[in-house]
């Protein structure tokens, strides 16, 4: 079988969310792609040459670029697939956008559906295209991949026809950079370039409404017996931001307050490792893959009782309403006022917890899936 993949989301340099999902994802499929050799192979198509760090080509693995910009799927992939003699026998989007018209059979992996709650959270041209394609995506994949149960149930909430096409692939980490190995070396090296001094809490993830980061400053405000304690925002900046930065000047947190911009994926490990707690107090999370990271290093996290965060930390963190200000702060301060024991009691539930989860294993999923879409089709 001839796998097409659109590689797009994996080909960039600053990746975040779906562009992690689906680099790692092709580094995986890429790795256990001796284990398919005469069987299957695969060919990633592309707007732009691979990225320095993206799989290298190999028997059963090539890449094909498409020079276009400006609806790149429309106007170059989808004539391509049907005007070119070599067509693969399923195509696999790791994203909403599928083509909307090919010739063969198509896979799709859905994030989440928090668009259709929260349409205010978006540009009014994103939202649209969002939510109109996605629907289309659905509809036209002969299987759909959802990242966890709870986007799975929002799908067939929303959309009754999908039914008996979407299955649960949860999502992994990367092993080698996140455990404990060189950890203090990482630490220091983190606390040096982003100028952090003492103890502090760490917020990893886009500035976006989304996140709910005017929340989480409200919730450290509030947190008077801590005077000492610093607050790092690192992510790279999203949209409908300039409100956060706002509302620290109006806290007058400006002083307890780093923002990093966006963070390379070898500086994660030491940010996260430093840090007293991990807050992801978002309004909705298709997954949250810095969640399971920050687990691995064994620290405690608190997240919002929305999305899938719930279903992905299980009992080994703390839950809290991203709605209520105050309950954040509660929870912050039950961590960073836990005895030595506890939170150590707290971490290590928290590292058992994410041996669960695995690249690996999304791989292998995610070719079970293709695979019984093209006998299907």
């Amino acid at each position: 079988m001839l796998i097409g993949i659109d590689g797009n989301e994996a080909n960039l340099e600053n990746r975040v969310g779906v562009n992690q999902y689906a680099y790692e994802l092709l580094r995986n499929l890429h790795a256990r792609a001796e284990l398919w050799k005469g069987r299957h192979k695969f060919l990633v198509y592309l707007r732009d040459k691979p990225q320095g760090d993206m799989p290298t080509e190999k028997e059963g693995w090539e890449y094909k670029v498409l020079p276009g910009s400006v609806l790149w799927i429309i106007t170059r992939l989808m004539p391509h697939l049907f005007l070119t003699r070599r067509k693969p026998d399923i195509f696999f989007t790791p994203s909403h956008y599928v083509p909307p018209f090919a010739p063969m059979p198509r896979v799709s992996s859905i994030m989440d559906l928090g668009y259709l709650e929260f349409s205010g959270q978006f540009k009014r041209r994103d939202y649209w295209q969002l939510r109109l394609w996605s629907a289309w995506s659905i509809l036209v994949s002969k299987a759909v991949i959802a990242i966890s149960n709870t986007t799975k149930k929002d799908i067939l909430d929303h959309y009754k026809f999908a039914k008996n096409k979407v299955t649960v692939t949860h999502l992994g980490y990367n092993k080698e950079k996140f455990n404990a190995r060189d950890s203090k070396l990482k630490i220091r090296r983190a606390r040096r370039k982003y100028k952090i001094k003492g103890d502090y809490l760490l917020f990893l993830g886009t500035l976006k409404p989304s996140k709910n980061i005017e929340g989480l400053l409200g919730a450290f405000a509030a947190l008077t017996d801590y005077p000492r304690l610093t607050l790092v925002i690192a992510g790279k900046k999203g949209w409908l931001y300039k409100s956060i930065f706002e509302k620290v000047k109006r806290l007058g947190l400006a002083g307890r307050v780093i923002f990093t911009g966006f963070v390379p994926e070898d500086d994660k490990a030491g940010l996260i490792a430093g840090t007293k707690a991990f807050v992801l107090p978002s309004f909705w999370e298709g997954f949250g893959l810095d969640v399971l990271s920050a687990m691995a290093l064994g620290v405690p996290v608190i997240v919002s009782n929305r999305g899938s965060l719930p279903e992905i930390i299980g009992n080994t963190g703390i839950i809290v309403d991203p709605e209520n200000d105050a309950e954040i702060a509660q929870g912050i301060k039950k961590v960073i006022g836990m005895d030595k024991k506890s939170y150590n009691e707290m971490a290590r539930a928290g590292k058992k917890h994410v041996e669960q989860f695995s690249w690996d294993k999304t791989a292998q999923k995610t070719m079970e899936v293709l695979e019984k879409a093209h006998v299907q089709r």
